[in-house]
Parts: C-alpha cells; sequence; structure tokens
C-alpha cells in the first residue's frame, strides 16, 4: 500500500496514519543513496541557475520532533550547493530582542533574498507548537496564529518564495535510539541535554500540536510534506526529491548575454 506524502488541504491529518518507516517502494539502500547523489548534483546547477536569474526564491523549511534529523537533511541534501547561495537558519529560544516584537518578526528578517535558496532548521512553527505544549502564552494567543502563518506564507509565496514544508516524521521508538546513540558516542554527546527526557515525555502532546499545525496550515500555496525519517537515507532521498522538483518546475533561466561581446579580447 502507498502512502502519500502530501494531502489534499483541508484534510484532517493524523499522524498514526503515516508509517514512519514507509520506504517508498524502494528497499535498497545503495540505490537510493545513488539517487540522492544524483539529486545534489543537480541541485549544483539548478540553484547556480536560480542565483543567476535573482528574480524568485526558495525556502525549504524543516520541522520535526528531536532527532528526527533535520541537521542531517541539511547536511546530505544540500551537500556541494555553491554557499553563496545557499544560507541555513536554526530558530532557537528567541532572544529579547525578537520576544519584543510579533512572533513573525525574526522569521520575516531571514526570508530568503532572490536568487537564494534558503533552509529553516525549525521556524515560526515553534510558536503553535513549544508554546502550545508548554503553556507559554495564553491559547486564545497561539489559536490566532494558525491564521497568521497562512497569510505571511500567502505574502511569500506571492512575492516569488517557493516554499516547501517538510515534517520529518520519525517514531518514538527511533527517536529513543537516536537519544541513546548521542549518549553512547563520545563525539555527539555534546548533543544531548537532559532537558531532552523532559521533552520525550512530552510527546503525545507534541504529536497533537503537530496535527493540528499540519491539519490547519496546509493550504493550496503551501503544503506540508510529511516524509517518514526513520530510515536516514529514506529521508535524504525525498527530501532531495521534492527539492529537485520543485527548481525544475521553476525552471530559471540564465539571464540573457550584453549584446556585441563576440570578438572582444581582455588584454
Amino acid at each position: 500500500m502507498t502512502q502519500p506524502i502530501t494531502v489534499k488541504p483541508g484534510t484532517k491529518i493524523r499522524l498514526a496514519d503515516f508509517d514512519p518507516g514507509y520506504r517508498s517502494g524502494i528497499e535498497d539502500k545503495e540505490t537510493a543513496q545513488a539517487e540522492t547523489k544524483a539529486n545534489t548534483e543537480a541541485l549544483d546547477d539548478l540553484s547556480y541557475r536560480l542565483y543567476a536569474e535573482n528574480r524568485r526564491a526558495v525556502l525549504l523549511m524543516l520541522q520535526g520532533m528531536d532527532t528526527s534529523g533535520k541537521d542531517g537533511t541539511i547536511r546530505k541534501v544540500m551537500y556541494g550547493v555553491d554557499p553563496q547561495s545557499c544560507q541555513v537558519t536554526s530558530f532557537k529560544q528567541p532572544s529579547q530582542e525578537e520576544l519584543d516584537h510579533d512572533f513573525l518578526w525574526r522569521i520575516h528578517r531571514a526570508v530568503p533574498a532572490r536568487g537564494n535558496i534558503g533552509i529553516f532548521n525549525r521556524s515560526h512553527y515553534e510558536d503553535v507548537l513549544v508554546v502550545r505544549v508548554h503553556n507559554l502564552v495564553p491559547e486564545s494567543d497561539w489559536k490566532t496564529r494558525y491564521e497568521r502563518i497562512n497569510e505571511f506564507e500567502k505574502l511569500l509565496v506571492e512575492g516569488g518564495v517557493a516554499l516547501i514544508k517538510v515534517f520529518l516524521h520519525i517514531s518514538k521508538d527511533e527517536q529513543r535510539e537516536r537519544l541513546q546513540a548521542r549518549l553512547d558516542d563520545p563525539h555527539k554527546r555534546w548533543k544531548f541535554s537532559k532537558g531532552d527526557l523532559a521533552e520525550r515525555k512530552l510527546w503525545d502532546d507534541y504529536q497533537q500540536a503537530y496535527e493540528a499545525a499540519l491539519t490547519r496550515c496546509n493550504t493550496e500555496h503551501a503544503r506540508w510534506h510529511i516524509v517518514p525519517a526513520n530510515r536516514k537515507w529514506h529521508r535524504d532521498l525525498i527530501v532531495s526529491r521534492i527539492l529537485r522538483e520543485t527548481l525544475e518546475r521553476m525552471d530559471p533561466k540564465i539571464p540573457k548575454v550584453e549584446d556585441g561581446l563576440d570578438g572582444i579580447v581582455v588584454e
């Protein structure tokens, strides 16, 4: 049985209906990695053309539970892309300056310029996820944010930003294994915090918060992609496919050269 990556806007999303171990019919890890490599090579040319064209931008947003692989996806999928045309922004706990503005202020500042690919490691959705789960603001406040997010994303799309929203979907058991692996590996232990265990106890609350965000902010102009991420090689393949296909549909063009350049010799 096949499993969709996107669902029709207006559909209520239940994460229990999506298998985080789904392989998209691909059983061979090496085959998947070969296709991912081909996609990243294609992205190098496509991103160069996007940068040269300088008319539109791409924004890849990655959300997911702790250990879902946001950092790993960025490393694997964007490998080889020219850094001058690609920027990564990680959204952590807001600074005092950011708290002194509306919740979208720091997000809008990081939106990629024309010609660029921007990648958000977490995003404005933290303000309907962490804020909701930890009761950081009144429910009456965060409930209004879904529509404001939809309006904000529509503004971006109408301004020439191709918005790719990806939820990296892992299971609770997979998260446990990845957290334990961090603890057991001296080179990765720095990534582990006792706070990760406290957050893990809130797994069900986060699942409910994600289901609400995925349902209420799944729009025609900015659909969510629910990517099964228990297997890292599958995660990387699907995200690289989505990004490549998006840029191929955009089909950025190298600008026309100035007339009269033939025969010029630079001395």
